[in-house]
């Protein structure tokens, strides 16, 4: 299972971390999704420690996946071996528990492998470059040193969560990671590719997957890019003063939640990578705190999501659609990662992203989405009843999990290979 722990690009995808709430999540996530193991992203390390000790004291394999997005490779390192650092502390814990991943479609999120200093600007056209193979050397260069900065501090396995038309040098890796979502355009070539991660003689655990939640979404062309969501009102909201007057909603039209098309997908896919012999797959993700659930389908943002829960708003959903802790555009210490005037959320920025790829690869296989199941969630918001309510599709995962098949998560420890 996925958690975020607050991802950065534009601002803080999680605005507030409460170590008292992930230990809550983290409970569901063993207890009754029947986990074995759990993904932890974000930038703080700081934030990033305090979940992995608590999914270890839970008896959770920790896949650990420190991310400093939208920085050049220099800086980029120097974050990856003060998180390696932290990674042996943690596997000092646990032995065996601990994998980390040095990176995330670095690609896209890694400045210096394509053109242009922000996000928005390496994704705008990537296609020719990326066909042309010219960002094949600059991510060789990258992965080999982030493999040995790693190595430096961390005794345990490592793994690179790639995208599929990355071409990636495994044998610096103990594990092949693959971002794999199947939707209309991806779905003809969908096994074909994940047979291919096969060919490099390393187990394959699938580093993200899923679905959206809404009526059509697998058909959708627009599924990887914008979804549903209205993108102009988000970053409104966002603004000091004026956001209070603007509530996020969805694009104008007819929309109509489907969380039972959500987890037959997500049940299919781990049929999928069970028959294909995958070590593990990871949902993605358990909860979006950026984009809430609303009654009213008008301002349902989780629709349109991938979270494997809902968040809640102050008032479910009548009146101002902040969480508590949301306004300004960073939190404390972090700073604003992007340049100014570029906007990015945590659907809009993983959707560019994918949509790209689609675009952007040799074949239409080469895409990717994100998705979950659901479970009623709440950051805390005041005055709000935080009981659970699941969904179809928490049920579907639960239960596939729960017959420890390859969706459970990943190897025990017994089979986790050591560093190569």
């Amino acid at each position: 299972m996925l958690y975020d722990t607050g991802r950065v690009l534009g601002f803080n995808w999680r605005p507030v971390f409460d170590r008292e709430e992930t230990r809550r999540d983290l409970r569901v996530i063993r207890d009754e999704l029947h986990c074995n193991a759990v993904k932890l992203c974000g930038r703080d390390l700081d934030r990033l420690t305090a979940a992995a000790e608590d999914a270890l004291a839970l008896g959770l394999e920790v896949w650990l996946s420190p991310e400093l997005w939208n920085q050049p490779p220099a800086r980029t390192l120097t974050y990856l071996s003060a998180a390696a650092e932290v990674a042996e502390q943690l596997r000092q814990i646990r032995k065996n528990h601990v994998i980390l991943s040095v990176a995330t479609e670095a690609t896209f999120f890694l400045r210096g492998i394509l053109p242009g200093r922000t996000f928005a600007a390496r994704t705008k056209n990537p296609a020719p470059a990326i066909r042309a193979g010219r960002h094949t050397e600059p991510l060789a260069d990258f992965l080999a040193a982030a493999a040995r900065v790693a190595r430096a501090s961390f005794g345990g396995p490592l793994t690179y969560a790639s995208l599929p038309f990355e071409r990636v040098d495994w044998s610096l890796f103990d594990f092949v990671g693959v971002d794999h979502y199947r939707y209309v355009t991806s779905e003809p070539h969908f096994e074909h590719v994940l047979q291919r991660q096969f060919r490099h003689g390393k187990p394959v655990v699938i580093t993200e997957f899923g679905m959206r939640a809404y009526e059509g979404a697998d058909r959708d062309p627009n599924l990887l890019s914008i979804g549903l969501i209205n993108w102009p009102s988000v970053a409104l909201h966002r603004v000091p003063a004026l956001g209070r007057f603007v509530r996020p909603r969805l694009v104008r039209g007819h929309h109509v939640r489907d969380e039972a098309l959500q987890a037959r997908r997500i049940a299919e896919d781990l049929e999928i990578f069970e028959r294909a012999g995958v070590e593990g797959a990871f949902v993605c993700q358990y909860a979006e705190p950026m984009l809430p659930y609303s009654p009213d389908p008008r301002y349902d943002l989780d629709m349109s999501g991938f979270s494997l829960v809902r968040t809640r708003t102050r008032t479910e959903g009548e009146g101002n659609a902040t969480t508590e802790g949301e306004g300004s555009a960073t939190t404390a210490g972090e700073g604003n990662a992007t340049a100014a005037g570029e906007i990015h959320t945590p659907a809009n920025a993983e959707a560019d992203v994918h949509a790209t790829i689609q675009r952007a690869s040799p074949t239409s296989a080469d895409a990717e989405t994100h998705a979950t199941t659901k479970l009623d969630h709440a950051t805390r918001p005041k005055g709000i009843n935080t009981g659970n309510v699941k969904k179809a599709a928490f049920h579907a995962v639960a239960n596939h999990y729960k017959r420890g098949q390859v969706g459970r998560a990943v190897p025990s420890s017994k089979t986790v290979p050591q560093p190569s």
